[in-house]
């Protein structure tokens, strides 16, 4: 977005959230959406942290190792349900892709963006013709890996601070580069020193100070904001910076503090936890000490998602965060993995536009869902058994670092 997404880096980690007895649904969000709230309660903790984004980002350069990864040549009927996706659809997302396009794409991005499918069958014919498959691996050659889902949350905002609007989201403070690592949320909340840094730096105010964590756990939002005019407008607050502190798991806290066991931790309990205990609140969540700083952007489109790590607009449904080390931006994939609600195969071309400080490895997506109804729902449920394919240009070399079997390890595959 670039997104700073809570994952979970763990086959079993459980995501929860908190709240307080004043908190107000998210705007259309509602309890599921505070679901992705805080990280796993056993496991590794995540640690988001994506690259601050300038406002004209750089193009993708391909990162220098790849050693993670291991490409396995693969055929087109090894990919499980192929015939089946609305592959058309692909290409708005391949399209965006192509405006900043990764070393080695040029050609293949020409004929992108000439080439207009009629159907399905088309689409999946010009990448037959264009793309070789190639099952990507763990270096160990594991193919089996780890989907998870995010979402751009939507919360009711004032443009002034006003009644239960408190709780501000703040713009980089002008410092932030020079002080490294900056202050952290518990500096920010009681040092003076720490919070005339982000004097006159506020972009607006909500109402929950777990739903800022939120967005800065996801790394951006639409906010619906009240003007002092009584005007209601939609804004997006992006990803712009944080200070450079670590990511700490407030869920995983209550476990450490004996508040919650690990089996019993949930949306219910942790909300619970934080209604009987307000006085804690504030312990909570400095717990994380990490801030995400943002900056407002208009919003004249609604239909278009928050811009990915590779600084194009997410596609709902076709667009996945990866580990860069492993796959390059703008590299299409095959995913096989599961729908979380329906409890079907999600089978489908997505394109890698993003990254996320939790989305490490060969094997690892986090697939962005999107902002209408069900999007918060899906997000918080998809947890799931991941493997995927890179389609790469046809007579392009993998990318620098990826290892590539011998011919008689492939065999032997």
């Amino acid at each position: 977005m670039v997104h700073q997404t809570m994952k979970t880096s763990t086959a079993n980690a459980m995501k929860a959230s908190a709240s307080t007895s004043h908190i107000r649904r998210l705007w259309r969000g509602g309890p599921a959406a505070a679901a992705l709230l805080l990280a796993a309660c056993a496991g590794t903790p995540t640690a988001p942290g994506p690259a601050a984004p300038s406002a004209q980002p750089a193009a993708p350069a391909a990162p220098a190792d790849r050693s993670a990864a291991r490409w396995v040549a693969a055929d087109w009927s090894d990919l499980p349900g192929w015939d089946a996706d609305r592959a058309a659809e692909l290409w708005p997302a391949l399209r965006r892709s192509c405006g900043r396009p990764a070393p080695g794409w040029s050609e293949t991005c020409a004929r992108a963006l000439l080439e207009s499918p009629a159907d399905d069958t088309a689409a999946r014919r010009l990448l037959a013709a264009w793309l070789q498959p190639w099952r990507v691996e763990s270096s160990a050659g594991r193919a089996e890996g780890l989907a998870t889902g995010y979402f751009e949350p939507k919360i009711e905002a004032a443009r002034q601070p006003r009644g239960t609007f408190r709780v501000a989201l703040h713009a980089p403070p002008a410092d932030l580069a020079a002080r490294r690592p900056h202050w952290t949320r518990q500096e920010l909340d009681t040092l003076p020193a720490a919070q005339a840094a982000l004097r006159g730096r506020e972009i607006a105010w909500i109402e929950d100070p777990l739903d800022l964590l939120m967005l800065q756990i996801q790394g951006s939002g639409r906010l619906r904001v009240t003007e002092p005019d009584g005007r209601v407008q939609t804004l997006r607050v992006a990803f712009a910076g944080h200070n450079d502190q670590p990511y700490r798991s407030p869920g995983r806290w209550l476990v450490e503090q004996g508040e919650l066991k690990p089996d019993a931790a949930s949306w219910a309990t942790i909300r619970a936890w934080a209604m009987q205990n307000p006085a804690r609140l504030r312990e909570l969540l400095w717990s994380n000490p990490r801030v995400v700083y943002f900056r407002a952007e208009p919003l004249p489109d609604p239909s278009v998602g928050p811009r990915g790590a590779q600084g194009v607009p997410l596609t709902p449904g076709r667009s996945v965060a990866v580990d860069p080390l492993a796959v390059p931006y703008g590299t299409p994939l095959w995913i096989d993995t599961v729908d979380p609600l329906q409890a079907t195969p999600l089978r489908r071309l997505v394109m890698a536009q993003d990254t996320g400080g939790a989305i490490t490895g060969a094997v690892r997506i986090d697939y962005f869902w999107g902002w209408d109804e069900s999007a918060a729902a899906q997000a918080a449920r998809m947890k799931h058994p991941l493997r995927a394919w890179a389609l790469w240009p046809r007579g392009l070399r993998p990318p620098a670092g990826a290892s590539v079997p011998s011919a008689a390890e492939a065999r032997a595959d």
